[in-house]
């Protein structure tokens, strides 16, 4: 009978997490040991080696995914994502269960409460640990995150934002170098009065569209001027698009705005035409993310494209890969997308 156990217990995939937690040390110091790199003394690699055949891990190269196996992925998203207007992440959330199904796995959502997340209440897909990975859309409090983080048992991707102190894994788009290249479209077609729509600091990717969008300004020698970047939602609830008026001076105008989103393009575009001004023949508007609101409506929006569908299938690929154990540092994956002109943005010169 100990002998079969054995066999039993030899068969069982061992994983990074198992090592670590014998040893009393972090994932990542045994992935370190036992793919050969620095910042570990060679006496804890020896003993993580050794713990690691006496619980008969295999390394990476010797798993291959198992296609037979169908994965279940947890999806958490956060209610203050999910406003009453479509949400981007609902959007993103149906491309992840259309590349969960292409790569063999189930997804289980769950939405964390507005109160859940104030009072850092773990999700039920973390304590029930019915799912063998967790992706985890678009980004919550601060110290919600750091809970996640730090009550994680399984394999987790962040996908559409990251976290600096944190080694997970992130999926995000290409928020600088879109954000600049889209600032640039508008300084080609003459426009030097350029206005930024985004609440700076809120989440990574409005401040990193921010610094693209300041980038494209200081080469062509445009001083970035601090009234003209201006909020584009409500900081305690996250509102922003219609019920969200972003505070205009119509005595001093830009001829163009960017905006952090569609959404808050798409409510822009509304406010100017009540303000009196006409889209694009009096003020130009670019948006960002190509959603909904870029293609429909009244107003067909200029806008940078982000690639969910390879952003959703990269974040799953990267899951799969920590299900097996890779022993890979955790980095962040930014992927690119597109700029999209449609009727929203004037040539002046």
């Amino acid at each position: 009978m100990k002998r079969k156990a054995r066999l039993n217990d030899m068969t069982k995939s061992v994983r990074l997490t198992d090592i670590a937690e014998k040893m009393g040390v972090s994932v990542v110091t045994v992935s370190k040991a036992l793919s050969g790199k620095k910042g570990v003394s060679e006496e804890l690699r020896a003993k993580i080696r050794r713990t690691a055949d006496e619980m008969g891990y295999r390394p990476v190269h010797a798993l291959q995914p198992d296609k037979s196996k169908a994965y279940t992925v947890g999806v958490v998203a956060f209610e203050r994502h999910f406003n009453k207007i479509a949400s981007f992440y609902w959007k993103m959330y149906q491309e992840l269960t259309i590349q969960a199904i292409k790569q063999n796995c189930f997804t289980m959502l769950e939405v964390v409460a507005i109160l859940d997340e104030e009072n850092l209440v773990p999700p039920k897909l973390f304590e029930e640990e019915r799912v063998d990975g967790i992706i985890i859309i678009g980004k919550p409090e601060r110290e919600y995150v750091k809970m996640l983080y730090q009550n994680k048992k399984i394999p987790m991707v962040f996908l559409d934002f990251y976290d600096d102190e944190l080694l997970v894994d992130s999926v995000i788009s290409e928020s600088f170098h879109g954000m600049y290249r889209m600032t640039e479209y508008l300084l080609q077609k003459g426009h030097e009065k350029i206005a930024f729509v985004g609440t700076v600091m809120y989440t990574e990717s409005i401040t990193d569209r921010y610094f693209g969008y300041c980038k494209a300004l200081m080469e062509h020698g445009i001083e970035v001027r601090p009234e003209w970047v201006m909020d584009d939602r409500n900081t305690e609830d996250g509102c922003m698009g219609l019920p969200y008026k972003v505070a205009l001076d119509t005595n001093d105008m830009p001829t163009a705005f960017v905006c952090n989103n569609d959404v808050t393009a798409y409510a822009l575009i509304k406010q100017l035409k009540e303000e009196g001004f006409r889209v694009p023949e009096d003020i130009s508007v670019a948006g960002y993310d190509d959603y909904l609101y870029a293609e429909f409506g009244d107003s067909k929006i200029t806008t940078y494209a982000v690639d969910i569908e390879k952003m959703t299938q990269r974040a799953l690929q990267i899951l799969i890969k920590r299900m097996l154990d890779c022993a890979m540092d955790a980095r962040v994956y930014a992927v690119s997308g597109r700029l999209i002109e449609r009727k929203t943005v004037k040539k002046l010169n």
